[in-house]
């Protein structure tokens, strides 16, 4: 709500700049509401949505905010050239970008100030105690008292068998005898349960004074023992379960967002921008080389299975088709050398990505084998194959992109793509089509 008032008054304020008034022309009203739309689109997206609270480093909420504009700035300008509104003002465009940017970062630095202020008064403190004085009470306790979590005040754990040699027997306030009374004494907020669950008797007590006194009661299951990295949990109706990866495309929902974008997407180009630029690649790979213009090989997919994946042909006609390309490759025709440094020469794949043998973002589908090869020595090489391979990739846009002459090498590759499966977001698919597009246009120094 603050920013859509924000960006009235930008338009408002940009209007007066530009034509010496604030009465909005009829069509910068409708371009106020395509604007508007857009960024409460793209601000909403789960991994760029601005929270107020302190839990986020502001360094990271900057570098969000100026993600969003980015990606704000692309759509819009996407949309301009989409519906030809080639009637508005350039310049009013450039007051109005300026203005918002303006005022949402200075809302921004006054709600986080806000925030902090608040956070470090008596009145919002939530006062808790932890029982149990193990490993995860520890963790719990570290991780509440970082600055990235103000507005807490930790009063004290609580123990029957507390470790002599425990650095942090100061603090215990007693044991879960004194529990009750203490906090009623120092009006506790939030009780942490960090023991372990076999005390039913026990943990239904706590949870029923708890009740009684508008207290929470929160447990903190020990998986330390268990794994040694972050964990999901989720409940099938009433049945925990523990996820050791996370993976949000092994969710329905998700992966039905990726395929419809993909569908649309790859749908989009084969009908618009194939029309125009088939005709021309095609006329000079024949004219440079003898052979077909298409280039298809078996890849590994998704769960290792073999598909055909298409290009447009790079290389003269020859036996080496499992052999990757390497600097000055005398194989790389001229035409070649260009499609491969613009990427142009994966356009075709936006028919498997259509067939749904690949999708526009996800790991980049590699030889054969390559798949024998680094599997073998890679622990999590195989761990890619989990989702659908894409066109471009979090590896790809992250540097890691064509000849791995060096083990270290495909090892970063494997381990972008096994972050890009365990973050995946529709806003991190934006941004890594975002990025190729720019590689392509800067040119891909790695891309032989």
């Amino acid at each position: 709500m603050l920013d859509i008032a924000l960006i009235a008054i930008s338009f408002k304020l940009s209007h007066m700049f530009r034509y010496g008034d604030t009465a909005l022309q009829h069509q910068y009203s409708i371009f106020f509401v395509l604007f508007a739309l857009f960024w409460w689109i793209v601000s909403g997206f789960k991994y760029f949505f601005f929270r107020i609270e302190g839990f986020i480093p502001f360094e990271k909420k900057t570098a969000e905010l100026i993600n969003v504009f980015i990606l704000h700035a692309f759509l819009l300008s996407t949309c301009i050239v989409v519906f030809n509104l080639e009637d508005l003002s350039r310049l009013l465009l450039l007051y109005t970008y300026l203005l918002t940017a303006l005022l949402i970062g200075i809302s921004r630095i006054i709600l986080l100030l806000v925030n902090r202020y608040f956070s470090k008064s008596d009145m919002a403190y939530s006062r808790y105690v932890i029982i149990g004085t193990g490993p995860a009470a520890m963790s719990l306790r570290d991780t509440f008292s970082s600055e990235e979590h103000p507005g807490t005040k930790f009063m004290g754990f609580f123990d029957d068998n507390t470790d002599a040699v425990n650095p942090h027997n100061s603090q215990v306030r007693g044991t879960l005898a004194d529990l009750k009374e203490y906090c009623l004494q120092h009006r506790i907020d939030e009780v942490y349960y960090t023991l372990p669950l076999n005390n039913r008797e026990q943990i239904e007590d706590l949870t029923e004074f708890a009740d009684d006194n508008f207290m929470y009661f929160r447990i903190v299951p020990d998986f330390s023992g268990i794994v040694q990295k972050e964990v999901n949990m989720y409940f099938y109706h009433n049945i925990p379960i523990i996820s050791i990866r996370r993976e949000p495309l092994e969710h329905v929902t998700n992966r039905i967002i990726k395929r419809a974008f993909d569908f649309a997407f790859s749908l989009t180009v084969i009908l618009f921008l194939f029309p125009i630029v088939l005709p021309i690649i095609a006329l000079a790979i024949k004219l440079e080389s003898k052979g077909p213009v298409f280039f298809k090989q078996l890849r590994p997919g998704k769960k290792n299975r073999l598909f055909l994946c298409y290009k447009f042909r790079t290389m003269h006609v020859n036996n080496q088709t499992e052999q990757q390309a390497t600097k000055h490759d005398p194989r790389v025709t001229r035409v070649g050398r260009f499609l491969r440094k613009t990427n142009l020469d994966e356009l075709p794949q936006f028919f498997n990505v259509l067939l749904g043998d690949m999708s526009v973002v996800g790991p980049r589908p590699n030889l054969v084998s390559q798949l024998d090869q680094y599997s073998k020595v890679i622990s999590k090489y195989k761990m890619r194959h989990f989702v659908t391979p894409g066109i471009t990739g979090y590896a790809q846009v992250s540097g890691f992109r064509g000849e791995t002459k060096e083990l270290k090498l495909m090892e970063k590759r494997i381990e972008y793509d096994v972050r890009y499966m365990e973050n995946w977001s529709f806003m991190m698919d934006m941004k890594i089509i975002f990025l190729t597009i720019w590689n392509m246009i800067k040119g891909e120094k790695n891309a032989y």
